[in-house]
């Protein structure tokens, strides 16, 4: 299998690409907000000759969501998701204004509504559902069982978790959900977050001073 991660819009949201030897291939947390950022994604695809079977967020956060309306008018694929999120997306414009940003696009609602223990298929892989709920009510991260990956948005980083500072989020929730969801997990397991650089399970339970 085969990743690429993209670094996009001002927030610096990593946006990951993944595809086997079928081609076939998944987006998650696609975050590209300016042309630039658009432009070098739909080439890579091209010229990798990739089909986008499914686009996945992992929360609905207007970071990791940035790029859900081009993803939709030029691939075809709406997102999948968990829609406890919903009103972030359905107020997007609002949101964004706070931060000095302009967004007029419309959000469309998840075309599938994921929970956990669902599965994806993409070419020869399966990818499992884990509901993460505390950064936002409807987090959910990605795991690839065979690939020792998973992919756990703002859930968990390298020696840190993420912000519950949201009218919504839940702290005690998030440290509940990073402790029987993914520290359960192989030690081995690789951690691609939606911010910064990965990291693995075993290093963050015995490392990570906010979940031990």
């Amino acid at each position: 299998m085969k990743l690429k991660t993209f670094v996009f819009n001002p927030i610096q949201v990593n946006c990951y690409l993944l595809w086997d030897e079928t081609k076939e291939a998944i987006l998650i947390d696609c975050g590209c907000l300016f042309a630039k950022e658009k432009m070098q994604l739909k080439q890579f695809i091209e010229v990798n000759g990739l089909t986008i079977k499914h686009y996945l967020n992992t929360h609905l956060h207007f970071d990791h969501i940035f790029g859900n309306p081009f993803i939709e008018s030029t691939f075809g694929v709406k997102a999948k998701a968990n829609d406890a999120d919903w009103k972030w997306a359905e107020n997007i414009s609002e949101r964004v204004a706070r931060f000095g940003l302009n967004y007029t696009e419309k959000i469309s609602y998840p075309e599938q509504v994921l929970h956990h223990g669902d599965r994806i298929k993409f070419g020869n892989q399966t990818v499992e559902v884990i509901a993460v709920p505390g950064h936002s009510p409807g987090s959910l991260a990605y795991y690839i069982p065979e690939q020792r990956m998973v992919f756990t948005g703002d859930a968990l980083f390298r020696d840190s978790i993420g912000r519950t500072d949201f009218p919504d989020s839940n702290h005690q929730q998030l440290i509940d959900s990073i402790r029987k969801n993914l520290f359960t997990l192989p030690n081995e397991t690789v951690v691609y977050p939606g911010h910064a650089e990965p990291t693995d399970i075993g290093y963050e339970k015995e490392y990570n001073c906010f979940v031990r």
